[in-house]
This record gives structure tokens, C-alpha cells and sequence, in this order.
């Protein structure tokens, strides 16, 4: 598979995203909440602009000579849409492309949902998930592929701060990935 096909690939399932609310109409009723949800964030929401920066490879589950070879400073960026909901709640689309463990480029577009505790008027605590599909060189040749994570973040006011845990077994994944969003 070419670069420019896994790229063209990549952005047909990012273009699923920009679905109007009347395609939500066409679908099950089961489907319907959640593809107007989406449709809102992507019509309705404020732009995001995403910095990534660091993935920190556990130490109990590689070798001294394996966390050597691993890039840690994951740098990248990307573009978003978000929204806080009628609950306070923060939801969001995002497109991301940064630098893996390897130094091999991977994009990674998805949906965020967290859940938002005030502290202080400028402050906030959040819990959530994201869902997503990613590529990797190393995992079916950059075929995008789908996953979820777990996802925490703190903020204020315009920023946030995330962090996310890639589970493994020895020697695979166990990875924490942080990434920041400013919100304009």
C-alpha cells in the first residue's frame, strides 16, 4: 500500500466527521443521538489547536537497552472542534499527526469525552475516554485501525492538559501519552 493510499484512506474516514444532521436522519434511531452529538460539535464547536509532546515508556516492561531506542518526545500537532455540553461536559473531534516510538509519523483522528469537575472558576478536572482510528507503520502497514482509551485531563481556562495510558503486555505498548489543547 502507497503513501499517498494509506493518506487518501486516512482522510476518506476523517471526512466522516463533517456528516450533516440531516444524514443523521437515514440512520437507526439507536444512531441518531449520537450522530447528532456529533454533528453539533462539528457545526456548533470552538476550534482547537492540539501540541503533542511526550510518551513516556513504562520501565517495568522494557529493557534498559529497548527504552534507549525509543523516541519519547512525541512531537506533533493537529486541529479540533469542541464543545462543553449542557452538563458541563467537554466533547470533542480531533485530527493529530505526531512522531511514535519509532520516529515513524502517526495520525490519529477521534472523538473526546470528558468528564468535567470545576475546582475553582478558571480550573477544571476531567475524566473520559477518547475513541478513535490511528495508523501505525508497525501495526498493518499504516491500515488505520480503531481503539479506545481511557483519558484525563486538568485546564485553565483555554488550555488543557491530557494524558492518556496505552495498556500492553511486556515489551508492547504500556505507554503514557501527553498532549495539550488550546482552545480559540
Amino acid at each position: 500500500m502507497t503513501a499517498k493510499f494509506r493518506a487518501a484512506l486516512f482522510f476518506v474516514l476523517l471526512s466522516t466527521f463533517a456528516a450533516t444532521a440531516d444524514a443523521c436522519e437515514d440512520l437507526p434511531s439507536w444512531a441518531q443521538s449520537a450522530c447528532n452529538r456529533l454533528d453539533q460539535i462539528w457545526t456548533e464547536g470552538g476550534h482547537d489547536l492540539y501540541v503533542t509532546g511526550y510518551s513516556w515508556h513504562n520501565r517495568a516492561t522494557y529493557s534498559r537497552e529497548k527504552i534507549d531506542s525509543f523516541n519519547e518526545l512525541a512531537w506533533g500537532g493537529g486541529y479540533g472542534r469542541s464543545i462543553y455540553d449542557e452538563d458541563g461536559d467537554w466533547q470533542g473531534l480531533y485530527a493529530m499527526a505526531f512522531l511514535d516510538s519509532h520516529s515513524k509519523v502517526e495520525p490519529i483522528a477521534g472523538y473526546g469525552f470528558l468528564k468535567i469537575g470545576q475546582v475553582s472558576e478558571n480550573l477544571r478536572l476531567g475524566a473520559g475516554y477518547t475513541v478513535f482510528l490511528t495508523a501505525r507503520h508497525d501495526i498493518m502497514s499504516y491500515v488505520p485501525f480503531p481503539g479506545i482509551l481511557p483519558l484525563v485531563g486538568a485546564g485553565y481556562k483555554d488550555a488543557m492538559l491530557y494524558a492518556t495510558y496505552i495498556p500492553g503486555s511486556s515489551g508492547a505498548g504500556n505507554v503514557l501519552f501527553v498532549f495539550g489543547r488550546w482552545h480559540f
